[in-house]
């Protein structure tokens, strides 16, 4: 026990493979040794501190690692998530001995067993989250439970010496994240959700069942393994012993944030601001806005699918790909339908490179049944393993007219030339309009009356005007278009 409390109180290992090991073979020693209480209160916050510095050490690492990441990295995110469980459940467990042993600091010390555990159960949910894979069997249902516990002993609004963050506000911090639908953020995107959490956190609205027709309301069933539910989605079955919150003073407080972005305003709550006011920040914004102000249900069914396909992916190589009619210097690879419906499908990759798939990004999709490729965005992903690759794909039109848009936003794109765009016939009922897909940041927002160059037997001209801005993100923007009335 003398060993372990000294290797606590040195500094961690440069290393971060090596701190991980020390820490996971250290850990396991402590566990298996009887301890008294006291031993247990003053190891366990040293686990956890260590353990939590290693995961701010991990985690700008996986922020900007492409899917599926590699085998080395996932190693490392199975130690420290086997590491959060283990302390998450031993927190759990010294707050009950500490409940049957009170002493003048028990509720302190159990406060902050509670924040410890919860803390632990929701850094483990985000990494999952960054790393696009699914959460752990049952860490949704400890964290439910750990939080019911907390309930119970009316800790849910208490903080301890060491941390200001009560119970409830950690708690709902990984719900919100869980609503947001994180397999639909890239890992830098999910990191910049997860920064702001506690802002979102503290503006969340608990609720009765009374009032769960707004479509801010969700639901959380404690006794189930899984995270909170839109009641616009799915109502709670009749008998669950669900509670209720609302995100609607969230999402108000994120269009208000939006609104003050795009007048060039400050933005003291967004951090960091930097990012909100990228192209990609400002798409997370309304993202978020959709997920947790407007979740809406599918607008179409799906049925199991075991198609081969080809993918094709990036703004550029479908630019090539439309305008020659032939992959011959295209890159793509194969993948499986799992399954389709009318406005998308899901697709597993089988061979191929695909570290350029990102959720975000603009793809094609091809079978041997269908005569022509499909346009489609990527709108999630999710990878189990490092040699499983699953992505979600939202149909955006069944052809494309490639063409050179004639305004580029010269301020950054200062060469003067002309960005490589893809025209979107509309297609009914997915949608109605044409739609213009242009490089992210290629088109300044405000802009209307917009001139392309179509380059096939001949050239041609367009005049049209934007409408309104459908979809922004790191890698595209898409636009809805209509021809223009008033050429120049």
């Amino acid at each position: 026990m003398q060993d372990i409390l000294t290797w606590l109180n040195t500094p961690p290992l440069t290393n971060l493979a090596d701190e991980l090991s020390s820490l996971h073979a250290n850990l396991s020693s402590f566990r298996e040794r009887t301890t008294t209480t006291e031993e247990r209160t003053s190891a366990l916050p040293l686990f956890f501190s260590r353990t939590m510095s290693a995961a701010n050490a991990l985690i700008p690492k996986l922020s900007s690692t492409s899917l599926p990441i590699p085998r080395k990295a996932r190693q490392l995110v199975r130690t420290l998530q086997n590491l959060l469980h283990a302390l998450a459940t031993d927190f759990l467990n010294l707050q009950s001995q500490l409940q049957a042993e009170p002493s003048d600091d028990s509720q302190l010390l159990r406060t902050l067993a509670l924040q410890n555990s919860l803390t632990a159960l929701g850094q483990h949910l985000a990494i999952s989250d960054l790393v696009a894979s699914p959460s752990g069997a049952g860490i949704w249902l400890q964290l439910h439970q750990t939080y019911e516990k907390a309930r119970q002993l009316d800790l849910e609004n208490a903080t301890s010496n060491s941390n200001s963050r009560s119970p409830q506000q950690i708690y709902y911090a990984a719900v919100l994240l869980g609503c947001a639908q994180p397999a639909s953020f890239t890992s830098r995107e999910v990191a910049f959700v997860a920064a702001n959490l506690d802002l979102f956190a503290s503006q969340v609205e608990l609720i009765d069942a009374t009032t769960t027709e707004a479509p801010e309301a969700f639901w959380i069933d404690p006794a189930r393994d899984a995270p909170a539910t839109a009641c616009a989605r799915k109502p709670a079955p009749p008998g669950t012993l669900a509670y209720y919150f609302s995100c609607a003073k969230i999402a108000g407080t994120l269009r208000k944030q939006l609104s003050a972005i795009e007048s060039d305003l400050p933005t003291p709550l967004i951090k960091p601001p930097e990012f909100a006011r990228t192209n990609a920040g400002r798409g997370v914004l309304r993202r978020l806005i959709a997920n947790w102000g407007e979740p809406g249900k599918r607008r179409f069914s799906r049925r199991r699918q075991n198609d081969r396909a080809d993918l094709c992916v990036g703004l550029d190589s479908l630019w090539r790909l439309f305008q020659d009619e032939t992959t011959a210097n295209i890159e793509t690879s194969s993948w499986v339908i799992t399954n389709r419906g009318r406005d998308g499908c899901a697709v597993m990759r089988r061979s191929g490179k695909a570290d350029n798939a990102t959720v975000g990004d603009l793809c094609a999709v091809h079978t041997d049944t269908e005569e022509k490729w499909k346009v489609c965005i990527i709108r999630w992903a999710l990878s189990e393993n490092q040699e499983h690759l699953e992505l979600g794909l939202q149909i955006l039109a069944t052809d494309a007219v490639p063409a050179f848009l004639a305004q580029p936003n010269l301020g950054e794109n200062p060469t003067g030339s002309h960005p490589s765009v893809l025209i979107l016939p509309g297609t009914p009922p997915l949608r109605s309009s044409e739609m213009l897909v242009a490089p992210s940041g290629a088109l300044e927002s405000h802009s209307r009356n917009l001139i392309l160059i179509i380059e096939k037997e001949n050239i041609g001209i367009r005049e049209v005007r934007s409408t309104y801005l459908d979809e922004q993100n790191s890698q595209i923007e898409v636009f809805a278009i209509e021809p223009n009335e008033t050429p120049s």
